[in-house]
């Protein structure tokens, strides 16, 4: 399975991705790598691991994902020949056309338990909501924000004294091990 990742920051969850790549616990490959932010650090970890990178042109836009620079995106990955795309902290609102050209192929982790706590910062969400639990999702990403059908989750307790920085770093952790996990599962039923 040929694997594109979109990402907005550090590229942890492209790190998980690619080190299960490596002890073959995921058959995959990472075919290319954008992110929409040209000083991420996604994009050196990926220059690092050897993997094809670029930068997506969101014509001078904070959050918005223009149709244009959907297309663009689009056509890069289908010439890099990918066949699931993977959102690896990528912060902004996937829809058409990037939808229309990977229907079903295209997945997100979000750092809660969804439909409970969508949007940024969802560790924050969660602790100041009071909640007793957090953890993270992988879905199917469709036209809303963190909306579509759930494929796996992974529960973590929130403990007293938690800061927002300790819950998520415990979320993170798992995170890394599920992603993994639902790509395997997903590209076994492709």
């Amino acid at each position: 399975m040929r694997l594109g990742i979109l990402g907005s920051g550090s590229g942890s969850n492209m790190q998980a991705l690619l080190d299960a790549i490596d002890d073959g616990s995921l058959d995959a490959e990472i075919a290319l790598v954008l992110s929409d932010k040209p000083d991420a650090y996604i994009l050196e970890r990926a220059a690092k691991a050897g993997l094809p990178t670029g930068v997506i042109d969101c014509r001078g836009f904070k959050t918005k994902f223009p149709e244009e620079a959907q297309a663009e995106t689009a056509a890069a990955l289908k010439a890099a020949g990918v066949e699931l795309v993977c959102l690896a902290g990528f912060m902004r609102l996937v829809k058409a056309p990037l939808l229309e050209v990977f229907p079903d192929r295209i997945l997100n982790i979000h750092p809660s338990l969804l439909p409970a706590f969508p949007g940024l910062e969802a560790w924050k969400q969660a602790l100041d909501a009071g909640a007793s639990e957090a953890g993270c999702t992988v879905h199917l990403v469709d036209g809303g924000m963190d909306s579509g059908p759930i494929l796996l989750q992974a529960k973590v307790p929130v403990l007293p004294g938690d800061s927002a920085e300790s819950l998520h770093q415990r979320i993170q952790v798992e995170e890394h091990r599920i992603y993994p996990e639902a790509v395997r599962r997903l590209a076994e039923n492709l």
